[in-house]
């Protein structure tokens, strides 16, 4: 039977295949009863139909794209990939930011300085921090931020932290000190004739490290004894000897590969987990979430064996990169000033600073040797401590109350806290010389304590009031320097040591 052109289109829009008739000789002939085959034909129907069916007039063309279109159409999906990264200062207050896949943490910590209206923008780094665990990971400026997000558990406290890190490639401008000789191991030492601080040099620049040995205390996740064992980190991994300090290879087991580590700071780590000092770190798999049962803690004796131990991860691990990295961090000032100089007549002298001497008759000199230099700069600085005090002690100055708190509106003055945690502050902004905070003495009423950074360790010195004719000052050298604040004191020694091993450099402050 042949069907009409109309019929075979709503034939073929239905969803039910037809099958033939049967034929009544075969109607005695038993069979069994056959599913009925359900097509996809249903919306090609559909398609057919409203192809066949005349538009429908849009009422609000100027709402729907393309512009100007006369029939509605669905709103376009979205093709920005950014999403928002929350960001925590030291204050535990956070702040969002919209970030691509391709961000760095250095590209995130610039747009971090920015918005903050930040200083001292190379000095700033992105943390990765494990509150409950008690871990901290200072990220790699060329890390990805998306790719580290992407290994932390979604159940966890993990997060990100903005936060003042002046020590991230001292190790480059002071390799001798970051690498002490009687950890180097003597496999490292393949170029005869060179001495340690020349072979370290030589490594660094060349985008790694030399091998590092050593005794560290070492913990598996399954025991809650520390055990001391000798670790050797190569490039090819770690290992441990299970030989007292051979270094044979029978007697070196291999512990993991670097490519595959990262390498954390552990905080509070006598109260966590029993560590039998303070200088702990521990490694753990680079693509797994954060597990106990998956981290390996090492103790070390001393801030400078834990910071040579990560230092080494670091340069073994990025190699060159790292060197990159800083070399990129020494060129960014160089070309914001680029950037922002305005050519005139005065741009060259005021860059180029000398020491002059104007004691004599015939006018200012220059003065070439770096001695008198040193000299005129004490003896400048002890006739401005006599004219700050003969200021202070005019009777239009002393007739009223002398405000005595103007040193807690500073950024380096941090009240009450105690030696521990001023030790603590101090290594988290780096542990670079010239580091610095003033805080209140806990054993001695009315005096107060300068805590200074020098050669990796936080130095104690005490303030104490001092009276003279009359009046109250401040010294650290038992009266020979007098200053009536701790602002002046401050000030003073920012520009020359006095008593001190180095000036002061880089107040220790928090982020708000």
């Amino acid at each position: 039977m042949n069907a009409s052109p109309e019929e075979e289109c709503f034939l073929r829009g239905s969803s039910l295949t037809l099958a033939p008739l049967v034929p009544p000789e075969a109607a005695s002939v038993h069979r069994r009863s056959q599913p009925i085959l359900i097509t996809a034909s249903r919306t090609r129907g559909r398609e057919a139909f409203s192809s066949s069916v005349p538009s429908i007039p849009n009422p609000f063309p100027e709402l729907c794209s393309p512009s100007k279109s006369p029939v509605i159409s669905s709103l376009p999906l979205s093709t920005d990939d950014k999403r928002l990264v929350k960001v925590y200062g030291e204050d535990s207050h956070s702040r969002s930011v919209r970030v691509s896949p391709e961000t760095t943490a250095r590209d995130l910590c610039h747009m971090l300085v920015q918005t903050a209206h930040c200083s001292d923008q190379e000095n700033w780094a992105l943390l990765e921090v494990h509150p409950a665990l008690g871990l901290e990971r200072c990220l790699e400026d060329h890390e990805v931020v998306w790719a580290v997000q992407s290994t932390w558990s979604l159940k966890g406290d993990t997060r990100l932290v903005f936060r003042k890190n002046y020590a991230k490639y001292e190790f480059f401008r002071k390799p001798t000190l970051f690498f002490p000789e009687p950890m180097i191991s003597d496999s490292a030492d393949v170029s005869k004739g060179l001495t340690s601080p020349e072979l370290i040099k030589n490594l660094l620049k060349s985008g790694t490290c030399p091998e590092i040995q050593g005794f560290l205390q070492s913990k598996e996740p399954s025991r809650k004894s520390w055990k001391k064992v000798y670790y050797f980190l190569r490039r090819s991994g770690l290992y441990y000897s299970n030989k007292s300090s051979s270094k044979e290879p029978r007697h070196l087991q291999y512990v993991a590969d670097l490519e595959d580590l990262n390498v954390y700071t552990v905080v509070n780590s006598r109260k966590l987990y029993g560590a039998p000092t303070d200088f702990t770190f521990c490694i753990k798999p680079t693509k797994n979430p954060v597990r106990v049962q998956d981290l390996k803690f090492l103790c070390a004796e001393s801030e400078e064996t834990r910071t040579c131990w990560t230092s080494a991860f670091r340069l073994f691990k990025h190699g060159k990169q790292l060197q990159c990295n800083y070399q990129l961090s020494k060129l960014a000032p160089e070309r914001r000033e680029a950037a922002n100089h305005v050519p005139d007549t005065k741009s060259k002298s005021e860059v180029s600073l000398v020491a002059m001497d104007f004691s004599g008759k015939a006018g200012g000199r220059v003065i070439q040797s770096a001695s008198e230099a040193q000299s005129a700069a004490r003896e400048e600085g002890q006739a401005w401590r006599r004219r700050e005090a003969l200021r202070c002690s005019l009777p239009n100055l002393t007739s009223g109350p002398r405000p005595s708190s103007i040193h807690k509106t500073q950024p380096w003055f941090h009240g009450g806290v105690s030696r521990t945690e001023a030790q603590r502050l101090i290594q988290r902004q780096g542990l670079v010389d010239g580091m610095f905070l003033i805080r209140d003495s806990q054993q001695h009423a009315q005096c107060f304590v300068l805590s200074l950074c020098y050669k990796l360790k936080t130095k104690h010195y005490l303030v104490i009031p001092f009276e003279e004719g009359g009046r109250k000052y401040y010294t650290m050298d038992d009266g020979v320097t007098l200053f009536i604040d701790l602002l002046q004191l401050v000030e003073f020694h920012q520009i020359n040591k006095g008593t001190l091993p180095v000036c002061l450099k880089h107040p220790c402050i928090c982020v708000l």
